[in-house]
Parts: C-alpha cells; sequence; structure tokens
C-alpha cells in the first residue's frame, strides 16, 4: 500500500482516505462519495483496530462483512480497499503509541481508558502507509475528529481532514455498525438520542443558556425509555472539549446511552442564534 501511494505521488495524483472499521452504511458511503469529488484516487481502508477496544468491549464480536463490503467499494467505484490484519499493523514488539492529551479522557474517555490513544495511533500508522492529500470523518464521531485534528495540527502531519454531516435514517437514529445490535424495541427506544439533541436545540432557540438546565431535560427523556441507560450528556467546548455552564457561541452537545447492551453515541453542534 506504502509502495503504491508512494507511486501515486510521483505521477501527481491526488489521493483520497476513508478510514473505517468496515461493516459499511450510508454514513461511510457519502464520506467516499465526497472524497470521489475532490481527488484522482480514492483509498479506503478496513481494519478493526484491537487497541482501541476495551477488555469487555466488543472486539471479538464486532461485525466483518469484507465480502458485502468490497462489493460496495466497487459499486462506489473505490480504487483500493486497504485491508491489513492485526499482525500486520502490530507486529510483535509494537511499542509506540500516540497520545493527544486532555482531549482523549473527556466524554467517551471518561470509561472507555486508552481508547483514543488506540485510535490516534492506528490513524497515524494509516496515515503513514495511505499517504492521503485529504482524510474524511464523520460528524457522528466528534470527538474522534477532533482529536485527529488536533494530532495533525501538532504533528505537522501535511493532510486535510474533512468533517462531513451525519447521516440519519429518516426517524432521526444516526447510522452506526452497532446499529445492527439493536432489536425491534431497542431501536425504537434509541431514537432518544437524536430527540435529545432536538430538544436542546429548541430550548437554546427559544433564548435557554443555562447548560444545567438544558442538560436536566435531556436526561429526563433518555432516562424515561425502557432500555435506555446514560452515560453521559455534555455540552462543551468545539475546540478543548471543556464542559460549559453558559452558552455564549457556537458548542458541542454530545451523550453516549447504553441502549440494551449496545453503546451509542450522538451529538450535534450548535450556534445560539
Amino acid at each position: 500500500m506504502q509502495k503504491i501511494a508512494q507511486g501515486l505521488k510521483r505521477r501527481n495524483k491526488t489521493i483520497g482516505f476513508v478510514p473505517t472499521m468496515g461493516a459499511l452504511h450510508e454514513g461511510h458511503l457519502s464520506l467516499i462519495r465526497q472524497a470521489n469529488k475532490e481527488n484522482d484516487i480514492i483509498v479506503v481502508s478496513i481494519f478493526v483496530n484491537p487497541i482501541q477496544f476495551g477488555p469487555r468491549e466488543d472486539f471479538s464480536c464486532y461485525p466483518r462483512p469484507l465480502k458485502e463490503d468490497r462489493a460496495l467499494c466497487l459499486k462506489q467505484k473505490v480504487d483500493l480497499l486497504f485491508y491489513p490484519t492485526a499482525n500486520q499493523m502490530y507486529k510483535m514488539g509494537f511499542k509506540t503509541y500516540v497520545e493527544v492529551k486532555d482531549l482523549s479522557n473527556v466524554l467517551c474517555g471518561v470509561k472507555r481508558k486508552g481508547h483514543f490513544r488506540g485510535v490516534a495511533t492506528v490513524v497515524c500508522k494509516l496515515f503513514n502507509i495511505v499517504q492521503p492529500d485529504s482524510a474524511y470523518f464523520g460528524q457522528k464521531d466528534a470527538q474522534q475528529a477532533i482529536i485527529i485534528q488536533r494530532m495533525v495540527k501538532d504533528l505537522n502531519i501535511p493532510i486535510r481532514i474533512r468533517l462531513m454531516p451525519t447521516v440519519r435514517q429518516r426517524n432521526g437514529l444516526a447510522l452506526s455498525s452497532r446499529n445492527l445490535y439493536l432489536d425491534k424495541q431497542e431501536r425504537q427506544d434509541a431514537l432518544c438520542l437524536s430527540e435529545a439533541l432536538k430538544r436542546a436545540k429548541n430550548l437554546i432557540k427559544s433564548g435557554e443558556r443555562n447548560c444545567q438546565i438544558i442538560i436536566k431535560k435531556l436526561r429526563e427523556l433518555i432516562e424515561s425509555k425502557k432500555t435506555a441507560r446514560l452515560e453521559y450528556v455534555s455540552i462543551v467546548d468545539l475546540e478543548n472539549l471543556k464542559p460549559m455552564k453558559k452558552i455564549k457561541d457556537k458548542c458541542l452537545i454530545a451523550l453516549a446511552v447504553c441502549i440494551g447492551k449496545t453503546r451509542l453515541i450522538d451529538n450535534m453542534v450548535v450556534k445560539p442564534d
């Protein structure tokens, strides 16, 4: 992959890169289509990254429908599908990790210790291998995208990070590979994530600026659902992810909810005016 990328660079071809863990859905495909619009060559990686999963998380049962994913990539005119093994990415004796301080130990990082260190490390490695001009990420994983943007800036990695809107079902549920785990009742209850974000937006639009009042109302909505267990709901600064007491400017409303045994995240960027 690295040799191919170097050859493309010598021919002055621009490379657009979409890193994924597979189980591709419309959210991933929207990133691929955007990359196709802006680059000569499109590379998609599929790698279920072991070092970003905790000991009690779903690494072993994470969906890996490679045949279907490959067919979707062909349909979207992806030029190169990079599908490394864990042994290729982390050879015996691997000891080097990338960690973005402060941004990694808040929100999802509170309970998922080491998760974003695993994310930053694998994305840095993938950038070095694929050598893209632009890399495409979804807004749904807002904390991940903010961490990657900071990593690229701090380490002087010459890649443009393109953050694209969250793709949702008609009912508002954000697309996620983990939606496959939900049964009928859980799928209905999972709508509380997008409903909570809409409620927050409407509260801010109507003039509410006190973050604690907004969070209290969102908590009540989520906890009213039978299968839902709230992990966190936060209103934070978009750049440093620090909690806000009062909304004065653009902010990120982020939440994580366990629906049954399935952990889902969602978020929305809101501007007061």
